[in-house]
């Protein structure tokens, strides 16, 4: 089978039909607070992170429909995104212009802990401002949706700047700053970027400086010159024997490389491409394990394998050190985009048998776990067994797999004479 119909597969009879089903047609937004199982609705709580990714979903759903690149009721995708942005544009906003992290079924703000306020991460108004750009990139530019949208960006941008922020669930030690922070601003800016394109010349340049800045805050700073991105680091840029400094996110690095390449093919940077694969490789090198199979949660910056450091006693360090041989299905599915974007790129032999290694694991792993879902498990201990345990936040999130297979339909749509030889192996 080629590659194109088996993501298409995976789409359209697995994954989505979980999700559209899922939908609040009174309220709008999207439910996501089920057991890992997918079989069992636990909360009608609407976290704005996931309802922001999944309007980013629908928005890019409806962009390759109309392209002919999937099958999908149009009506349907239209109708649910409407009701996500009304949703979230109506409820999402705080007084200061940030946006909440946790809504009720209703659009009534809840906070996550009692007393602790509201704006709990900004990683929501991240999401959020991804949403609101694919769909006005999808529907059309609408003078009123980007005004909200430019607003919040300065909102988000004014408070990095000030260091005056939230990260739940992951929150950041004081004295220190954390790679998530210009990753998910280096996607953020590529994505309002592209809506902008012939709408406002002025702000869409702006947006390329700032493009060009995340990126190289990523490459000058978090990274090294072996490839290895230090997930946190102290303000001054320092580096201890903490697990907080020693640790690697192999998940995070793998989608960071794909980030960089958007970018830098865009700026025709070779140079830049060629460094994000060799942080895709060296992250998949240490975080792969080679007892189980598998990407492993968290690996020590060195050495790959359990993060090695002083064990403090916030709570990211202790994290860290419980889950560290997880299994997540997130960091899979980055996988599969990244290296078939670089196949796509370069067409290598180590990049291909990462492919076979990663497809043959994960779809033998994640998907299809629970028949009567269609939907991936989502965590899965280190000997392959499914976890029933919160690790970020206690949703089945909508985004990342889904993401990840659009992603590379449209990449295989465009030109899928490079998986030929992934394809003949597959067989």
């Amino acid at each position: 089978m080629k590659l194109l119909t088996f993501y298409k597969k995976q789409v359209e009879e697995s994954i989505l039909p979980f999700w559209l089903r899922a939908f609040d047609y009174e309220f709008g937004g999207v439910y996501t607070c089920f057991n890992n199982e997918g079989t069992e609705l636990l909360s009608t709580d609407k976290y704005v992170w996931s309802q922001g990714r999944y309007l980013w979903i629908l928005s890019k759903l409806y962009e390759m429909n109309q392209q002919g690149k999937i099958e999908v009721d149009p009506d349907t995708v239209k109708k649910q995104a409407g009701l996500t942005l009304e949703f979230l544009q109506k409820n999402v906003l705080l007084p200061d212009g940030s946006c909440t992290f946790l809504l009720t079924r209703e659009g009534i703000k809840k906070e996550v802990d009692p007393g602790a306020g509201f704006d709990s991460s900004i990683f929501a108004d991240c999401f959020v401002l991804l949403g609101f750009s694919r769909y006005m990139k999808a529907f059309g530019k609408h003078k009123v949706v980007f005004e909200w949208i430019w607003n919040l960006y300065l909102n988000v941008e004014n408070r990095i700047k000030l260091n005056s922020y939230k990260t739940h669930p992951y929150p950041t030690p004081e004295g220190m700053k954390t790679h998530s922070i210009p990753m998910i601003m280096l996607n953020v800016t590529q994505e309002l970027k592209t809506c902008l394109s012939g709408f406002d010349m002025r702000k869409e340049a702006y947006l390329e400086n700032k493009e060009t800045e995340y990126m190289d805050i990523i490459l000058n700073e978090f990274c090294n010159p072996e490839y290895r991105i230090g997930e946190m680091l102290y303000l001054d840029s320092a580096r201890d024997d903490s697990i907080l400094t020693r640790h690697l996110n192999p998940g995070h690095s793998i989608e960071d490389s794909w980030f960089i390449i958007h970018s830098a093919l865009s700026k025709d940077r070779k140079d830049i491409v060629g460094k994000a694969y060799h942080i895709a490789m060296k992250a998949l090198e240490l975080g792969w394990d080679k007892d189980s199979g598998g990407i492993l949660r968290y690996v020590d910056y060195e050495f790959g394998g359990m993060p090695q450091g002083k064990l403090g006693d916030d709570p990211l360090s202790k994290l860290i050190h419980e889950t560290w041989n997880y299994k997540l299905w997130w960091p899979h599915s980055e996988s599969l985009y990244a290296l078939l974007l670089l196949d796509s790129i370069y067409q290598e032999s180590e990049i291909e048998e990462w492919y076979l290694i990663l497809h043959r694991y994960i779809f033998s792993m994640f998907p299809n776990c629970y028949k009567e879902t269609g939907e991936w498990i989502q965590i899965r201990k280190r000997n392959g067994e499914p976890e029933d345990r919160v690790v970020a936040l206690p949703v089945k999130d909508p985004y990342h797999i889904l993401r990840n297979m659009l992603l590379i339909i449209d990449l295989l749509s465009d030109n899928d004479s490079f998986a030929e030889i992934i394809e003949s192996k597959l067989k």
